[in-house]
């Protein structure tokens, strides 16, 4: 799709990334503008960032694509550990809990990076939206009214551009924004997405060779024909050629080059952890590597990426659609960027063998208590703290109340009056059966499934909505 030369568009996002895709869904669904503007001629094709965390797999089942990650996607497997072309055992690398009422997601969910863009994509495209590929950015200039952009293909003007253009983000440079990080292992690592013949290896495991060259994992990855190869390389840089992949394969595991039918993509990296000083320059804002750059063993990087956007784009909806003051988008970069900063830190421990993927890693657990939305508490419950699931009455879930671009008034086991209007911007929902996770009180659930305020009663809620944009009447 070609853009004109000049074009006008409330919100330009940089990269069609999961973040980018992310934050256009989550715009269109409010009714925002949004043009996504991506230097390549297609959607990423590998595995990259396979492992979707509980607290993402809310996060899209709210965009409306849950059922689609649950179809293409499945549980990452456990390990099986390799010696001498014998099994040795078993080894699970992940915490895994079952389903409980209050976390409806309890292991961590395997799919691979292009599967799920394509999964965000199409959800796009049904919201009315759409890439523009071959658009990459060549510079950008900003005022107090908004964001001029150079693309490829023509001008931009945007009243908010968001950078969503990955780890060497083309648009962080241009706002001289520095990134202060380390070099998590000085040794390259070779990625690639590799098909083995059925006979040679089964796809029941992820399986783990540890000879002395250096580690090699061959992980299938669910919903497809593929396996995902990881390598480190003890020196030099790896040859990422088919021919050099195989033999890679052949040099390190009992199977050889043949059983290797396809080399579908391959890459090199060397695994760093890096943070953006800020993740704002005005009229534009840093979401996923763009902000932050992670080890990928934590499986943090694409899930804390899309929890980026799922924090901004209410925020830019609320400005732009609904008269929230324009200081609610200060509020992004000082929630999210204590969490990539904490996630960063797990990710590098994890990577070092300094901590396992324990429950810190499924990000259930992360929430803004400290952050500047935060207001009162309520039963078991701390604004800032993320919403659980749960019976919401009527034979539903709470997360049925939820789902959706509203907020939601919820009122569980007190028959406090609630606003008399239940509009497209805000759910008013009272039930009995939520106590075992909320306790007695009333919370206002944010569009992101966080508790904003949580109180007893009513007592300052309506000046705290209006800050907002959400006008509470309780006539």
């Amino acid at each position: 799709m070609e853009l004109n030369s000049v074009k006008e568009t409330e919100v330009l996002i940089v990269g069609a990334g999961p973040s980018g895709l992310a934050l256009a869904c989550d715009l269109a669904r409010r009714g925002v503008r949004a043009l996504v503007a991506e230097q390549a001629s297609g959607l990423f094709p590998g595995s990259r960032g396979k492992g979707i965390q509980p607290r993402t797999r809310e996060v899209l089942d709210d965009l409306g694509v849950g059922e689609a990650v649950r179809k293409h996607g499945g549980p990452a497997p456990v390990g099986m550990i390799w010696k001498g072309g014998e099994r040795e055992g078993s080894y699970d690398m992940f915490r895994r809990a079952a389903p409980t009422e209050a976390e409806p997601y309890g292991e961590p969910w395997a799919m691979p990076q292009w599967r799920t863009q394509e999964i965000l994509l199409g959800r796009l495209r049904e919201l009315g939206g759409d890439v523009h590929f071959s658009a990459g950015l060549t510079g950008l200039t900003q005022d107090g009214d908004g964001v001029t952009a150079r693309l490829a293909t023509g001008e931009v003007r945007a009243s908010y551009l968001v950078a969503a253009d990955g780890g060497r983000s083309t648009v962080r440079r241009a706002l001289g924004i520095t990134m202060e990080g380390e070099t998590v292992d000085p040794k390259s690592t070779l990625v690639a997405d590799i098909r083995i013949a059925e006979a040679a290896l089964d796809r029941l495991n992820w399986h783990i060779f540890l000879p002395e060259e250096g580690m090699l994992t061959l992980c299938p990855l669910p919903g497809t024909a593929d396996f995902q190869l990881v390598a480190q390389i003890q020196e030099g840089t790896p040859d990422t050629t088919p021919e050099g992949v195989r033999a890679l394969v052949a040099a390190r595991t009992h199977l050889s080059g043949e059983d290797v039918t396809e080399v579908r993509w391959s890459s090199d990296f060397r695994p760093r952890a890096a943070l953006a000083d800020r993740f704002r320059e005005g009229r534009v804002f840093l979401v996923g590597d763009a902000a932050h750059v992670h080890s990928p063993a934590g499986g943090q990087g694409l899930n804390t990426s899309v929890q980026d956007a799922y924090n901004l784009g209410w925020k830019l909806g609320q400005v732009l659609r609904h008269g929230a003051p324009a200081a609610l988008l200060d509020t992004y970069e000082q929630e999210r960027r204590p969490v990539a900063a904490e996630m960063l830190g797990l990710s590098t421990r994890i990577h070092r063998g300094e901590q396992e993927r324990g429950a810190a890693a499924q990000q259930l657990g992360l929430g803004y208590r400290e952050g500047p939305l935060a207001c009162g508490r309520a039963g078991l419950l701390e604004a800032g703290d993320r919403a659980p699931d749960g019976p919401g009455g009527e034979g539903g879930r709470l997360f049925d109340v939820f789902r959706g671009p509203h907020f939601t008034l919820l009122a569980v086991g007190t028959d406090t009056p609630l606003p008399s209007h239940d509009g497209p911007l805000l759910r008013a929902w009272r039930t009995e059966t939520a106590g075992d996770a909320y306790g007695r009180g009333l919370f206002l659930v944010r569009p992101d499934g966080y508790i904003g305020w949580a109180g007893e009663d009513t007592s300052g809620l309506a000046e705290y909505a209006a800050g907002l944009g959400l006008d509470l009447d309780f006539a």
